[in-house]
């Protein structure tokens, strides 16, 4: 199911149409938008306490060289936190790399849930095509990537609470990953 580990134990798989996938399937659209719009604060509802949100960094290797996914090294490595302090810095007149502010577009695509060994708690996977326009370039920059989110119930919903994003792309196709995936 991973190509690094990140999701252990997955159990049976959710089917399309089932109360949970609905869930599943709204949050992450519910999160795109949020995103899209800039509206970081109420992003940061969406997450669990104990968030990890990473981004491996990708290796080039032939088959017989064993995984493509470094699990030393990464793009980032985020806690609660961490994610607001970056979102705090976005709202200062030092965040260089997003001021002006990145336009963006979330396509999010092939949206897979599975139980997990632990109650409330769900393995998602989903393809992630994100468009990107900085400034006045009339090129758009394109991020896919796979996610392997884990999703735990809450009270008020689902939150998330582990995102590793798998970047399709060995060399970054920007200059910065200043943006949420």
């Amino acid at each position: 199911m991973t190509s690094n580990g990140a999701l252990t134990q997955v159990g049976r798989r959710i089917r399309v149409g089932e109360p949970i996938h609905n869930a599943a399937t709204d949050f992450l659209y519910e999160e795109a938008y949020l995103l899209e719009k800039g509206l970081f604060e109420d992003w940061l509802l969406l997450l669990d306490d104990e968030i990890r949100y990473l981004a491996p960094v990708r290796r080039t290797r032939l088959r017989h060289e064993g995984n493509e996914f470094d699990t030393t090294m990464g793009h980032f490595e985020d806690t609660i936190l961490t994610l607001k302090q970056r979102i705090r810095r976005l709202r200062t007149q030092y965040a260089w790399a997003e001021d002006p502010p990145s336009r963006t577009r979330r396509l999010v695509t092939n949206i897979r849930a599975h139980e997990t060994a632990v109650d409330n708690q769900y393995a998602v996977t989903s393809s992630l095509l994100v468009l990107r326009n900085r400034g006045d370039e009339p090129n758009f920059h394109f991020i896919a990537a796979l996610r392997e989110d884990v999703l735990r119930e809450h009270e008020d919903g689902l939150k998330l609470k582990r995102r590793t994003i798998l970047l399709d792309s060995a060399v970054l196709p920007s200059h910065n990953v200043a943006i949420f995936l």
